[in-house]
Parts: structure tokens; sequence; C-alpha cells
């Protein structure tokens, strides 16, 4: 495999040699699945999807917008709401972040982290699709700039107003099963100030009994630029949610229906600048949520409730400096301190664990620099050194390797990672186990990530992307009994090759195609499927028509639930679902005022399958809609 990866290496840069145009901007409405891969110049592959395919998939939250991403694999219970931070709810990226405890993938939001306090689970229904301008997918290990829990990371540009004047867009949908969508965006800009803010609101009684749910979003955003080279932006997010868990299906039902409630408050005060040789942030942010979590225990025969208050909160310092022809030094500092209070309240008795929290302290430089002109080379190389009060000292660290050459690019990385154990373990020692504080004899997870890869823009019509990848994860925490505890004894490696192809027959017309081959150590890695292939087509037709498709296969893979230590991995099946969406604009093109109408289906084949053993997803659902902009 290697041997024919350089191989195709080399023909292209012959073909770049040859080549008598590059690619040319040819506009769509929306490029399906995803709007690029970028390669960084610090040798990172990154996949970006913009509001613009948010739109396209009719996507209603995170996962479902992220679900055909090469790579990236998806649980959930309901169509609209998250149960729980696991399996009802959840994103995996290369088979990265299935276990538990904690979370390996992190999940920002215009540079904070967003994930709960006590259990570390980056909870999908605490970030609302409808805040979102652009997604940015890394596949791999990220130990530098983002430190703790990012095997892989998802990081979200929220929007705001950059040209000046008024925007404002509105949304209603409906559709199979009493499912539900509006939305109300608004956004200005006069000279120094700019603001913007949105109102959401989503709900669905589900596919099945008690897969009902409902998401709730306000946010509001403030910018002033103090200067030319000076500003400053205050951001507050809003979120009340509440999802039902329907059981598995044919299994007895519980007297009660589990019910998972989360809210959350983030605040973010941001002071940024922008000089010729120098830009960068300070960065405040302070996360306030809860979970209201109401189950049922079968063994005890009795109701319960799990109830978790966090507060994380955090300071970000990054400046990044060009001091020579070509070459780039950042430096930066974090503090983030995670955690609260957790309690367990049965009609027996309240178990409580008083407030603990976590935090690490972590300077952070890297480096790079260009050589050459027409071919191009940029070495870069970083370090983080990590401070944590419980668990030993860490060092993450990457290196990367970018050349160029017109339409040609190849890329390495490097990088070592690392994972900390979160608030969780605590909860489980003290509260559960009573082993006391020995939790903090733990220590972190560890990773080395290596990827090599192509971007080759062939002509104007047809460009590819091409990564071999390989993960050594060591040290990952286990569940051992007796006596009950966790220990650093998983060991397993994954490896594989992914591939996308954009193709552009006509100016109206954009296809994509990609796929990901994963190789593992352990067959029962969970949520780690062997193939997956997706499909993507935009076309725009009698002027105002447009039609969205694309289809994804899947294969068998396992799954489990990670709340429960003793779980066994359980085998599902292959699945190919095929999705479109047609849409008319009802106003000229030229006109101010902008609306169209659409009508989309899901699982249009109808397709039985799942993401969970025993959990069926939804059958064909259809909905439709108006949107409106000013």
């Amino acid at each position: 495999m290697i041997a024919v990866f350089f191989v195709v290496v080399l023909m292209s840069f012959v073909t770049s040699v040859y080549a008598q145009e590059s690619l040319k901007e040819i506009e769509v409405i929306s490029s399906p699945i995803i709007e690029e891969n970028k390669v960084t110049d610090f040798g990172n592959q990154i996949s970006i999807v913009t509001d613009r395919q948010i739109e396209s998939m009719n996507a209603l939250d995170l996962p479902n917008a992220l679900r055909r991403v090469p790579g990236v694999t998806i649980s959930r219970y309901n169509i609209v709401g998250s149960y729980g931070g696991a399996q009802g709810g959840a994103i995996f990226i290369r088979g990265m972040g299935a276990e538990r405890p904690g979370s390996s993938i992190q999940i920002t939001t215009d540079g904070k982290p967003i994930f709960q306090g006590i259990f570390s689970h980056p909870l999908m229904d605490l970030i609302s699709i409808d805040n979102i301008d652009k997604i940015e997918v890394y596949k791999g290990a990220q130990p530098v700039f983002l430190g703790n829990m990012s095997n892989g990371s998802v990081q979200i540009t929220t929007k705001r107003m950059t040209q000046e004047g008024f925007d404002t867009k509105a949304g209603i949908d409906y559709g199979s099963y009493n499912t539900q969508n509006t939305y109300l965006r608004h956004g200005g800009k006069k000279g120094a100030f700019d603001y913007y803010v949105i109102g959401s609101y989503k709900k669905s009684d589900g596919h099945r009994d008690n897969a009902d749910g409902e998401l709730q979003n306000l946010s509001a955003r403030i910018g002033y630029e103090l200067s030319k080279n000076w500003d400053v932006t205050f951001s507050i997010g809003h979120t009340d949610n509440w999802a039902q868990d329907p059981g598995i299906e044919g299994a007895p039902k519980p007297p009660i229906t589990p019910r998972f409630t989360s809210r959350n408050t983030v605040y973010d005060l941001t002071v940024s600048n922008n000089f010729n040789m120098a830009k960068g942030y300070i960065k405040l942010f302070y996360d306030d949520g809860h979970v209201r979590w109401r189950q049922y225990d079968t063994s005890a025969k009795q109701v319960y409730n799990s109830n978790s208050d966090w507060g994380n909160r955090g300071i970000r310092i990054q400046e990044t400096m060009n001091l020579f022809s070509r070459s780039e030094l950042i430096v930066g500092y974090d503090y983030f301190k995670w955690g609260g209070e957790f309690e367990e309240v049965r009609p027996t008795g309240t178990k409580s664990l008083g407030t603990t929290y976590l935090d690490t302290s972590a300077p952070y430089v890297a480096v790079k620099h260009t050589f050459g002109s027409d071919f191009r080379i940029t070495p870069s190389a970083g370090l983080r050194y990590n401070i944590n009060k419980y668990f030993d000292d860490n060092i993450g660290w990457q290196t990367g390797l970018v050349m160029e050459y017109k339409d040609t690019k190849v890329f390495a990385q490097y990088a070592k990672g690392y994972n900390l154990p979160g608030v969780f373990t605590a909860v489980n020692y003290e509260l559960f186990w009573g082993r006391k504080d020995s939790w903090k004899n733990l220590n972190p997870e560890g990773i080395d990530h290596f990827e090599i890869g192509l971007s080759q823009i062939i002509n104007q019509y047809l460009k590819g992307d091409v990564s071999l990848f390989w993960d050594k994860v060591k040290d990952s925490l286990r569940f051992q009994s007796p006596p009950p505890r966790f220990e650093n004894k998983g060991n397993y490696k994954t490896n594989g090759v992914e591939l996308t192809v954009t193709l552009l027959p006509t100016k109206d017309l954009e296809i994509f195609l990609g796929g990901t081959l994963l190789n593992k150590s352990d067959d029962n890695i969970p949520y780690a499927p062997k193939q997956s292939l997706t499909f993507g087509l935009t076309y725009q037709f009698l002027e105002r028509f447009t039609f969205n498709a694309d289809n994804q296969y899947v294969a068998s893979r396992y799954v489990f639930n990670p709340r429960y230590p003793t779980a066994t991995p359980a085998q599902v099946s292959a699945y190919n679902v095929l999705n479109a969406k047609l849409s008319y604009r009802l106003t000229p093109k030229e006109s101010k005022f902008q609306s169209n109408i659409y009508i989309s289906g899901d699982n249009l084949l109808d397709r039985k399958y799942e993401f969970l053993k025993g959990y069926p997803a939804p059958p064909m659902t259809i909905m439709a809609g108006l949107r409106m902009s000013i």
C-alpha cells in the first residue's frame, strides 16, 4: 500500500508539471458533504463543513452534520435530542472517542472546550447547530494547540457579522413524527460595532414510543473594534434540552421513561490583536451547566436520579509572530479548570461527591518556516508542557512537513498526545467503590499518531486527497474487578487509508466521493467500521432549482454502552442510507429579499439499520420548510 502511495505522489508531481491550468473556482449553491479538505502549514489535513453543507443536508444537530464526513461515525437514539453523552448522541473519528472513561475527542466552540465537566462527555445538545458558521474536523491527535482530550477534534466557529450592513434569516420546517424546527438569526455591523443574535427551537415525537426530544437555544454576540489593530468580543449562549430513552426494542419497558435533561450557559470574552508582524488573542470563558438524569435500576426496582452540576472555566492566550521572512512562531498559554458536584438520589438515600475540580496549566510553543518559492518545503514543530495537580506532568509534541509544487501538496505529521483521567474517576472511586482517593494514582492515556498524505488538483474539474494514518493508543484506562477499579492496561492500534475526490463536470454540478478503510489490532474496538463510503452531489437546474443528494455506506462494527464498565461490545450490521433534498428559489436572484421552499427525505430506501444494538434508526422520514433572508 505504501509503495502504491508513493507512486501516486510521483505521478502527481509529473501531472502538476505539465498541467495547463489550475483549478478555478466554480460557484455552486453548496459543495456536497464538505466544503473542502485543507492542509495546514503544520501538516494537518482537516475537513471543513460550513453552514452551507448544514443547510443542504438539512441537519438538525452536530452528529447529523458530520456523519457523512469521511472517517466520522456517530451514535444516537432519537431524531431530535441526544440522550446522554455516549451511545445516545456522540461523534467518533477513525475509532477514537469511543472509550469510557472520558472522551478523547475535543469539541471547541470559538476555541473553548465544551463538555460535561463531571463525566468528560462532549454533550451534543449543548452545541446548537444554528450558531455554526464553520466546522473544522481534525482526524488526528492535536497535543500542542489543544492538549488534553484531543486524539481527534471538532473545532467550531460561530457566526459573526464582518461586512457593513444588516442580515436577517429565518426558517420554519415540519416533518415526519411531528418534527419541528424554527430559527431566527439577525446580525448587523455599523462602523466599529457588530452584533449577532440567534434563537432556535427543535422538537420531535420520535420514530418510536418515548423517543421524543426538545432543543432550545438562545445566543448573542457583540463586538467592537477598539482601534485598527485591537478588537473585543463578548458572547453568551444558552441551551435548554431534554431527550428520552425509548429502550431496547422488544425488551420489557420500565415503569418510568428514562429522561436526560441538560442545560448550560457559556460566557466568552475575547480581546484580539492584529498587526503586520503579530496577531493573537486573550480569551476568558466560563461554562455553567447541569444535567438531571432520571433512570430506572432494574435489579433494585427503583427510580433514581443522577445530578451533575459543573462550572468549567479557563483562559487561553496565544500570539503568532512573523519574526523573519516566511517564519512563524506561535507561543501560548492555557489554564483550564473543570469539574463540579455530583449526586445520586435514590429512595434508599443520597450519595454525594462534594465539589471536585481538576485543572491544568500549559504553556506551548510552535514554529514553522517555508523554504523555496516554486517548490516550497515547510517543516514545523511544536511542544506543550502540561502541569496537573493530581496526575503526572505531561509533554505533548508534534512535528510536520509540507511540500508544495504548483497544485500538489504532500504532507506528513507525527504527534504524541495524552488524555487525562477525569472527575468521573473520583465519582467512582470515592462514591461507589469505597476506594477513597486512590484514583490519583492513575496515569494519563497516551497516543502516537502518524499521517502522510497527498492533496492534488488535477485540473479545473477534478481534485483529490489521499492519506495514510497510524494510531497507537497505550495505557488506556480499563475497568478491572475485583476489587472494582480502573487500570492503565489498554493498548491497541489502528491504521488505514482515507480518500476523497471532488468532481466539477459543469458550473452547476459538483460531485463528492469519499471513503475510509480502517484496520484494527482488536476487532472489538467499538465504533470503528472497517469500511465507510460517502457519495454526495449538488446540482442546480432550471435557474431556481437545487438538488442535493448523499448516500453513505458503513460496514458492520462493534458498539457498546460505555456507561457500564463490564459491558461487552455487540456487533451491528452494515447499512446503506440515501438522503435527498429539492429546493426552489421563490424570488429572483438579484432580489434583496430571498426565499426558498424545500422538501427533503432521509433514508429514502427505507432501510432497517441501527447505531446501537436494539435501537432501530428512523425509517424513511420527510421534511418540508421555508427559508427567508434579507
